[in-house]
């Protein structure tokens, strides 16, 4: 924890590291002064040579137990490899085993994890369209089991027969939408309890705020109350051209400027990112030696408006990482 009201927390990457390193990388990162630890949902690396995908809900179960900040999977679909019936489980669960810390990150779903299952991959709005549906079975399976109610549901997309969860926690976990589209930043200010997005310039953010605040006070809510969290990759090393080394070489994704929702395998990744220039990184990733570098671009987040931001450094030096960013940027970011 840095300044009041403002959680830095690490972003465990499942997909770099083997699950036992990423939760001690999580445990060092929190002695260092970090808060809270959030891992992605991924069946499969982005890159070959990340060379790891282990699966989400294991790890943060594990995080529960050797770490005392919030865990959040940032972010999981519940819409094509999961019916959203047993995310609600796996988050109601965790959200059980340790009251108050756990909230559950929800996205659209990217076909490099999802399309395992051979099910037709549609076009995004049906994607976007399809997590607003799992949502509401979230929401319905959340209130009606702390009721102590069976819920059942038959909707477009997901059917359930009458049920319920039978382990709750005594409060259900916030549900935090990703997005980086104002559409579906407004839904999400209507239909869940925060946000949460991915670095990107300051005036696309503050129009993701706009559109998110609007669909609050649509619902009757207030907005001003509703986390907003953010992932950062950045890659930080003790020269410039190591930084720029682990990024080309661990996240060239980062690079790549065109969505990827549709790329199937951590092979074809690997194919596109022998375009990637270094020069492609401008504007949508800092990589740099100075940590004051990476200290100013955090701080102008926070400025913003983020209360809760996790910071993913790309490369697999995460242990000086963790050491130089927790002594020179972590104390010196003011909210």
């Amino acid at each position: 924890m840095t300044a009041a009201g403002l959680t830095v927390g690490y972003a465990a990457a499942l997909e770099q590291f083997p699950p036992m390193e990423a939760v001690e990388l999580a445990v060092l990162a929190e002695q260092h002064g970090f808060s809270g630890v959030m891992a992605a949902d991924h069946y499969q690396p982005w890159v070959p040579a990340q060379g790891e995908a282990s699966f989400v809900w294991n790890v943060l179960t594990a995080l529960g137990e050797r770490t005392v900040g919030d865990i959040g999977p940032g972010v999981t679909a519940p819409t094509f490899r999961w019916h959203p019936a047993m995310v609600a489980q796996a988050s109601a669960t965790l959200a059980a085993m340790y009251p108050g810390r756990h909230w559950l990150g929800l996205g659209s779903g990217e076909a490099l994890n999802e399309h395992i299952t051979a099910q037709y991959w549609p076009e995004a709005p049906e994607r976007i369209n399809r997590m607003f549906e799992a949502i509401e079975i979230i929401k319905k399976l959340f209130s009606a089991s702390l009721a102590g109610k069976d819920v059942k549901h038959a909707g477009q997309f997901y059917k359930l027969e009458s049920t319920r969860l039978w382990t709750m926690p005594e409060e259900a976990p916030e549900i935090l939408v990703a997005t980086a589209g104002p559409v579906t930043a407004k839904r999400a200010g209507r239909h869940a309890d925060g946000l949460i997005t991915v670095g990107a310039p300051l005036e696309k953010i503050s129009g993701l705020f706009g559109k998110f605040d609007e669909g609050a006070r649509e619902a009757g809510k207030d907005p001003s109350t509703m986390p907003r969290a953010l992932q950062v990759h950045l890659s930080w090393a003790p020269t410039d051209e190591e930084a720029l080394a682990n990024a080309m070489q661990q996240w060239p994704n980062g690079g790549m400027k065109f969505p990827k929702g549709d790329i199937r395998t951590p092979f074809d990744f690997e194919q596109m990112a022998k375009l990637v220039r270094p020069e492609d990184f401008e504007g949508r990733m800092i990589i740099s030696s100075d940590p004051d570098v990476h200290r100013a671009d955090l701080q102008r987040y926070v400025d913003l408006g983020f209360d809760r931001i996790y910071l993913h450094d790309v490369g697999r030096n995460q242990r000086e990482w963790i050491e130089v960013f927790g002594s020179q940027v972590l104390p010196k970011l003011v909210r």
